[in-house]
């Protein structure tokens, strides 16, 4: 079988800032797929685009040749709206957990396809397993029956979405091209116009936790997101909130459920519940129920109701207790003072090397290993106290730990203010 184009030109014409032709992606996308266009190849594709960039018809092209390549979810028989949520990535970032319930609660159903942790940002998938017999994979008959019984579905995104995305996104990760905001824009929007919601609300991190570290490139990815949603019909907004101290306190898989429970039981950190309530008006308004105030829903415990609906639709126990370590440490401040920094990279590497994260996708995590911290930026603390406490099943991994945290902790003399960081930094529509 003869191809219709010839990668080495498509590679070319990016290569010398050229503009794609929509027959061109469609062929070139296909192609790798199917295993005609080789891994070098698309390798030097995505370093081109990566150095020149694409306008934003290829990027939309680009994004409806990954979603082509496999199917595409339907909702339309559901009988109430639905709206989706994505994070780019962070530490302590278990917002997901009571935001999808919270929203339930409101009336819109929330399918929300999430994944594994990778490295030093958590995955949402790994936080849910900690509970007993909670399961990640269902058919889309059952996640279609789950949303119409209890209107929230947290779940691993099914191997027929955008199949495309998966093989670049591996390749990606290899060769340098990770960066590249056409391509990182392309890879989530994909997946989530495929999964087939009606709005979707993007939280774009910013800060040393996040993948990206500056307000402007936060703002061009959110930018990109936003019209690529459009385009596609579906409702889109993003909003840019600062990672760059972790969010909450706690860091680590079945640590962050139970504070994602306190937080649906009306209490829990003031900044996650913050954000929760921020990211569930913004959902609630693009599916078009912008007269409910979430904020009731966690209030009157409906979103608690919801929860436990949702955790036990998927074989979960929410009474079941949580895994706990075996092993603890403390971490105590070095001096008086206002503790004016936490650097949430840190927190997020320290975290990970107890075991609460990966560094391969085929390895396990230890459900109970993370961080807890007792104090954040602007607190008062005292020499010798308590500043967080390590947990690991393994304690030959809390030397690496400690050496991931050094230099995190910014103490300053009394009397002293913490920069002021908004949580909220922007919001794109």
């Amino acid at each position: 079988m003869s191809e219709r184009f010839d990668a080495v030109d498509i590679i070319r014409t990016k290569r010398d800032g050229g503009r794609l032709l929509p027959e061109e992606i469609d062929w070139v996308v296909d192609a790798y797929t199917r295993g005609v266009v080789a891994d070098e190849q698309m390798s030097a594709l995505a370093m081109a685009i990566l150095l020149k960039g694409m306008e934003r018809e290829e990027i939309a092209r680009w994004t409806a040749a990954m979603i082509a390549s496999g199917e595409r979810l339907d909702f339309s028989s559901l009988s109430r709206p639905t709206a989706d949520k994505h994070s780019t990535g962070g530490v302590g970032d278990k917002i997901t957990l009571p935001l999808a319930p919270l929203v339930a609660a409101c009336g819109v159903a929330v399918p929300q396809l999430s994944g594994r942790g990778l490295g030093h940002t958590g995955g949402t998938l790994d936080k849910l397993e900690s509970i007993a017999g909670w399961r990640a994979a269902l058919s889309n008959e059952q996640m279609i029956a789950q949303l119409e019984d209890v209107g929230a579905v947290i779940c691993a995104a099914g191997s027929g979405l955008a199949p495309a995305d998966r093989k670049l996104y591996a390749l990606r990760d290899v060769t340098g091209t990770v960066e590249a905001i056409p391509l990182i824009a392309s890879s989530i929007m994909s997946k989530k116009i495929a999964e087939g919601t009606g709005s979707l609300v993007l939280d774009v991190k910013v800060g040393s936790g996040a993948f990206m570290k500056d307000v402007a490139q936060a703002r061009e990815l959110a930018r990109t997101m936003v019209d690529l949603g459009t385009d596609a019909g579906v409702r889109t907004v993003a909003l840019l909130t600062d990672m760059s101290t972790p969010l909450g306190l706690t860091v680590g898989n079945a640590l962050e459920v139970r504070e994602s429970v306190e937080v649906l039981a009306g209490g829990g950190p003031a900044d996650v519940v913050e954000l929760t309530v921020a990211l569930a008006r913004e959902m609630l308004a693009a599916a078009g129920r912008g007269d409910v105030d979430p904020a009731d829903a966690l209030a009157d415990g409906r979103a608690m109701d919801a929860w436990r609906r949702m955790i036990a639709a998927q074989g979960g126990d929410p009474d079941a207790p949580l895994p706990t370590a075996r092993e603890s440490e403390q971490v105590l401040a070095p001096a008086d003072g206002v503790l004016v920094g936490l650097d949430a990279l840190a927190v997020g590497v320290a975290a990970w090397r107890l075991g609460a994260g990966r560094a391969r996708k085929e390895d396990a995590v230890q459900f109970g290993a993370g961080i807890e911290l007792h104090a954040k930026p602007g607190a008062l603390v005292r020499a010798g106290e308590p500043l967080m406490t390590l947990f690991t099943d393994t304690p030959e991994r809390f030397e690496r730990a400690r050496a991931a945290l050094e230099g995190a902790v910014t103490i300053a003399p009394e009397g002293s203010r913490a920069p002021e960081r908004p949580l909220l930094i922007d919001r794109v529509a």
